[in-house]
């Protein structure tokens, strides 16, 4: 399985990158969603996108419309890893598509929780 980490993070990307490792996927990295869209149309459909929500050129919410707008992309399992807490945002951001969401600081548990509820998880 491969999953693609957004963040303009590093330490975040470093982060979300180690757990998945654990599990077995291979992991690349964008610094923000026109980097990921990029990556997605050079390397193909991800089988999982972990995306935060607040980077510059564009956010993680814009990316996951852009997503949810390709059907070749329809099958990528999005998760919003972000510090936005609010309940509003939460919903806008599961009616843009996301599968699950994540607030930061997060645990490595909460993290393999959401792969198994997706069935990512080897």
């Amino acid at each position: 399985m491969r999953a693609l980490v957004i963040d303009d993070s590093r330490a975040a990307r470093m982060a979300v990158c180690r757990i998945l490792k654990e599990v077995g996927m291979e992991t690349d990295e964008a610094e923000n969603g026109v980097d990921a869209l990029v990556k997605l149309q050079t390397f193909g459909p991800f089988d999982l996108c972990m995306v935060d929500w607040n980077m510059p050129v564009m956010s993680g919410y814009d990316f996951v419309k852009e997503v949810r707008r390709n059907a070749e992309y329809s099958n990528v399992a999005l998760i919003m890893v972000t510090t936005e807490n609010e309940m509003s945002q939460v919903v806008k951001a599961m009616s843009a598509g996301v599968n699950e969401y994540v607030m930061k600081p997060f645990t490595e548990e909460v993290i393999l929780e959401k792969l198994d509820i997706l069935g990512l998880k080897p």
